[in-house]
């Protein structure tokens, strides 16, 4: 809450001369060290006649010395009093009569004239009592003087001429009141037996530099009522809480209310954000820096002060979905918050007034990164902040679009984060990824660096001049660079990976900023792209079909150490099939031939290629292994069975001969008439015997053989 300080205090006064000779000497002189005023004054809260009295116990002195000719008096004076002064009297322990009455008026001061009772001649003092009435006339609510049963808020001043010190100040509340200090200065006050709060200062040095704005209300004093609203197609009970005696507050915030937050759903492009309604509470914003408005989002509760504008309510509404749970960043919600506010008001006609970063608040300039929680900072910084965060929210709007900042929101309130893979499968489109897999979504609320990469994946530009402009410090500088950096590496390797997703493990280094460490991924990833390309290459030549592993191993979790080695796997395969075909013979040769004779390393060759297609890069070497075996060991082979079926030959050769030497060396026994003694053991592979032998035979195994 802002509050005008009171224009600067004039204590003017009019000196009149008695003369004694008919020199001339002037009739009126301006002579405030002249005629000192020094004064006590008391401010009395009255607020059932909605009237502070004020009253003004003042010494005045004529420093005025007399010449032989002439004799100096003051016979009235010039006092400035607060602005909305009222029936002013003047009075004295005197005789005669003094007067009081209102010479000038303006916004910024009362101007009394005050007519002494008797003149004060040099040297002389008087003490005169001037009284005068500050009244509540009711108005706008942000007026400096409100007097009530729930609430009472006016400007405290001092009275004195210039430059004269001794002045006092003492203000007096009713019991029951809780008092704050709005600005300025003023000693705490104390609760006097009756329970009056009662603010004292001390003697003061300047009096006319004294000044103080005091608001105070009373507990308990409330009523509610209910506004009802749709949201987004959800009913929305508000309820509204104001002070017994202030209905139009409870009428023109309630209103607001329920008329803002329909439009502010549509445009934010989110649905109502809370499970249940609103409590919007009148209040004198008692918080350092007496914020106009508070919101509360885990009691649902909105403070919105008594005299706040149009422009505080609204910016108060939309934060019932800028209030931390959907951006992180203070910055971020105020920024939002005024800017859908001030969007919603222009619909609504209301005219709200808008902050704007003058010249006078660039001197407060500071990164909004650096602006503090509620309460931390001074009122300089404050108000360049507000201003400085709607101007970045309508930069940021400009280019995005209502339409971007819609999906923003969407991806934000479903912590969706930025750097979203290609999206495969059925399931709910992502906003930032643009197709229908399952998003991946983040821990909490964006902040600053989320926001950015979040409107950075909603637009073709990038809004890194902004933050550079509005929102970095001097450390959030150097990671905007390295944020660059990786970007455009991101982007480069995620170009030459076409369709294949990058694995998860980027996306969040990126998501999380932490740049080295998704160098040092991007890195890997070109390596294995590199090797992906080598493969292609290698497979086109060799009539090999790639795999699908290296595809599935480059997504995998842990980074690409798997798609590494796996690459490097494919590349040996490929290497060995073809140093098999390699090994395959051009030319015919007998030894090669008999050698490769009953195998079919052609077979093992057409199943490697199967195996490696299939991903089996285990089998599919082994099959190469043994298609490059065969032929490398067929004339080998082929020498040892050359040998092996002479062998055999001159074996059987050998056999034949043995046989039919026996079968000779038999005949010629049996020509001789006799037996010999003993059985032949190879009898049985003779030729069948004619049939003399026979009949010899069986006559002899007829007699039995008789012992040798």
């Amino acid at each position: 809450m802002r509050r005008r300080l009171a224009g600067l205090l004039l204590a003017v006064v009019a000196v009149s001369a008695w003369q004694v000779s008919p020199a001339a000497v002037p009739d009126v002189l301006a002579a405030a060290p002249d005629l000192t005023i020094v004064t006590d004054a008391s401010y009395d809260v009255q607020p059932d006649s909605h009237r502070i009295r004020v009253t003004v116990d003042m010494v005045l002195v004529n420093h005025l010395v007399d010449t032989r000719t002439t004799r100096y008096y003051f016979d009235h004076a010039f006092l400035s009093v607060l602005p909305g002064a009222s029936a002013v009297t003047l009075s004295w322990s005197g005789s005669g009569t003094p007067r009081a009455s209102i010479s000038k008026a303006t916004a910024a001061y009362s101007l009394v004239r005050l007519d002494f009772a008797q003149r004060i001649f040099s040297g002389q003092s008087a003490s005169y009592r001037l009284v005068f009435d500050l009244v509540d006339k009711g108005g706008a609510p942000g007026r400096d003087l409100r007097v009530g049963g729930s609430l009472v808020s006016f400007p405290v001043w001092a009275y004195a001429t210039d430059a004269t010190p001794g002045s006092t100040v003492r203000v007096v509340f009713p019991a029951g009141y809780r008092v704050e200090v709005g600005s300025g200065e003023i000693p705490p006050p104390v609760t006097d037996p009756s329970g009056q709060v009662v603010f004292q200062t001390g003697t003061l040095s300047k009096p006319l530099t004294f000044f103080a704005y005091l608001v105070a209300d009373r507990p308990g004093t409330f009523t509610e009522r209910t506004e009802r609203t749709t949201v987004g197609g959800v009913p929305v009970v508000l309820t509204i809480r104001a002070w017994v005696d202030d209905t139009p507050w409870s009428d023109r915030v309630g209103s607001l209310f329920g008329r803002a937050l329909p439009l502010l759903s549509e445009r934010i492009g989110l649905p109502w954000p809370r499970d249940g309604g609103l409590v919007v509470h009148e209040t004198v914003s008692r918080t350092t820096g007496g914020y106009a408005g508070l919101f509360d989002p885990a009691q649902g509760q909105v403070d919105v002060a008594y005299d706040a504008g149009d422009e505080v309510v609204l910016h108060e509404a939309a934060h019932a979905w800028f209030n931390g749970a959907l951006l992180a960043d203070r910055w971020a919600n105020e920024a939002f918050a005024s800017f859908y506010g001030l969007e919603v008001g222009a619909t609504l006609k209301v005219k709200p007034a808008a902050p704007a970063v003058t010249p006078a608040l660039e001197t407060a300039r500071i990164p909004l990164n650096a602006w503090g929680a509620v309460g931390t900072e001074d009122q300089a910084t404050e108000d360049y902040a507000y201003a400085a965060s709607l101007e970045l929210a309508r930069a940021i709007d400009e280019r995005a679009g209502p339409d971007g900042l819609r999906a923003v929101w969407a991806d934000a309130a479903g912590r969706i984060g930025a750097y979203q893979p290609p999206a495969t499968g059925a399931g709910p489109t992502s906003a930032v990824g643009g197709g229908t897999a399952a998003p991946e979504t983040v821990g909490g609320a964006p902040d600053w660096r989320g926001l950015l990469d979040l409107l950075d994946a909603h637009s073709t530009t990038t809004d890194d001049d902004l933050w550079r402009r509005w929102v970095a410090r001097d450390p959030d500088l150097a990671l905007l660079d390295a944020r660059t950096s990786a970007r455009g590496r991101y982007d480069a390797v995620l170009a030459a990976a076409g369709d294949w997703p990058l694995p998860r493990a980027v996306r969040d280094a990126m998501r999380a900023w932490r740049f080295d460490q998704a160098n040092i991924l991007l890195a890997d990833g070109t390596a294995v792209l590199d090797q992906r390309s080598a493969i292609a290459t290698r497979v086109a030549a060799s009539g090999l079909t790639a795999p699908d592993t290296l595809r599935i191993a480059f997504e995998s979790p842990d980074g690409f150490a798997t798609a590494t080695l796996e690459a490097r796997a494919e590349l040996d395969v490929i290497a060995r099939y073809d140093a098999a075909v390699a090994a395959r013979p051009s030319v015919s040769d007998p030894l090669r031939d008999l050698g490769l004779w009953g195998t079919s390393p052609d077979g093992d060759l057409e199943q490697a290629r199967t195996l490696f297609a299939t991903g089996d890069l285990t089998s599919s070497a082994a099959a190469a292994r043994s298609a490059m075996a065969t032929w490398a060991g067929a004339v080998d082979v082929g020498r040892g069975r050359l040998i092996s079926i002479v062998a055999l030959v001159l074996a059987a050769l050998l056999a034949v001969v043995l046989v039919a030497v026996w079968v000779r060396g038999r005949r010629r026994r049996r020509g001789g008439g006799g037996v010999t003694s003993g059985a032949d053991p190879y009898a049985t592979l003779a030729a069948t015997p004619d049939p003399d032998e026979g009949a010899e035979v069986r006559e002899t195994g007829a007699r039995g053989a008789e012992p040798d």
